[in-house]
């Protein structure tokens, strides 16, 4: 076969400004370019984002585009008209969506990724004027793909279930991790790490609940949650100050990978209390650097997991504090969690996703052929 060419849709992109949708393309993307030096791809990327997205291998084009992913009217419309026009004028066999959305026009293969279905399950944790554009987008961008990649099972089922899409038109490809979790020098100290975009659904107001019982009994630890401010971020903040946590727990916001690593390898255990994921890399990542970690009981973090995690109710305070004690406490449990995690987590692998990415997109291209 030829070598075939991709345009890959990174307008959706804001550097900081995304969460783990960001750490996805930029893994996927450097993953690609160790695969594959056949074939050629062109990234098209908004004016908030750089040239550091692109692999710097000649098979890889950088296309910046005049347009603000942080006005959302002008990305939508710029993806819609001016997208597909560089599609023909670059004569491209696919192009692939990474964001949920794609042009509804496509002169050539359309593989569009959906990292969860959060819109349909939960969209009371959705801004009102901002749901219908879910709405309208995703589900047009779903029927119209030749193929739809799904990050786990879980949403796969949804997709089927909300969208009444053929079986044959979705496939999981499931996310990895980076190998350098794998080589963290561990040097614990007495803070727990919690790594999560502040939204609602990722079960923080139960956390904060369950950390003020908890250092009734053990005032010497410290929370960190490190990620992206969301739209729960100013009322974690004052449940934080009404709990007496002032002190105690610190929103860093978004972190360099660097400082990120960091916190993985002093951590001295990981938790993860989300009620409702796509994926949960951060979980893959803190079993990976051999942290003891708890998540919760959900689909797909408690089969993503499997013994290797302590899991809890997300909705429990106290279950969610009696798991803190024992990850704090039980060094047995500390010991076995630390062994299995990274055994776990080696089931994850970017090569293995971006392998599975390649293989969606020239099968698209060959059944559009």
């Amino acid at each position: 076969m030829r070598p075939i060419r991709i345009g890959v849709n990174a307008l959706y992109l804001i550097p900081g400004g995304v969460g783990g949708t960001e750490i996805y393309l930029r893994e996927l993307l450097r993953a690609l370019a160790e695969i594959d030096s056949r074939n050629h791809y062109f990234v098209f990327t908004n004016r908030e984002t750089g040239p550091g997205l692109v692999p710097q291998q000649p098979n890889f084009r950088w296309l910046p585009q005049r347009v603000r992913a942080s006005f959302r009217p002008a990305r939508i419309v710029w993806e819609q008209t001016v997208l597909p026009v560089w599609a023909v004028r670059l004569r491209l066999d696919a192009l692939f969506n990474p964001g949920f959305t794609a042009p509804v026009y496509c002169p050539c293969a359309a593989v569009t990724v959906f990292h969860d279905m959060q819109h349909k399950r939960h969209p009371e944790h959705f801004r009102r004027l901002d749901l219908p554009f879910w709405r309208i987008l995703l589900y047009t961008s779903a029927h119209l793909a030749t193929l739809l990649l799904a990050d786990s099972d879980a949403t796969r089922a949804d997709l089927l279930r909300y969208y009444r899409l053929p079986p044959g038109k979705v496939r999981v490809v499931g996310l990895g991790v980076y190998p350098v979790f794998f080589g963290l020098r561990r040097a614990p100290e007495k803070f727990l790490l919690t790594v999560s975009t502040l939204h609602p659904h990722k079960g923080l107001d139960a956390l904060l609940q369950a950390f003020a019982r908890f250092r009734k009994q053990r005032p010497d630890f410290r929370l960190i949650v490190a990620g992206m401010r969301g739209f729960h971020a100013d009322a974690l903040e004052r449940l934080r100050d009404e709990l007496g946590l002032a002190g105690a727990v610190e929103f860093t916001g978004w972190i360099p990978r660097e400082q990120l690593y960091d916190l993985y390898a002093r951590a001295w255990a990981f938790l993860y209390p989300s009620t409702f994921e796509g994926f949960g890399m951060p979980v893959v990542e803190a079993m990976a650097a051999g942290i003891p970690t708890g998540c919760s009981n959900i689909e797909p973090l408690s089969g993503m997991a499997g013994e290797a995690a302590l899991q809890f109710d997300p909705r429990d305070p106290d279950g969610i504090c009696d798991a803190i004690t024992r990850l704090v406490s039980d060094g047995d449990l500390r010991a076995r969690l630390a062994a299995e995690g990274p055994r776990r987590a080696a089931l994850y692998s970017w090569t293995a996703t971006a392998r599975a990415t390649l293989d969606a997109i020239v099968e698209a291209v060959m059944g559009k052929e």
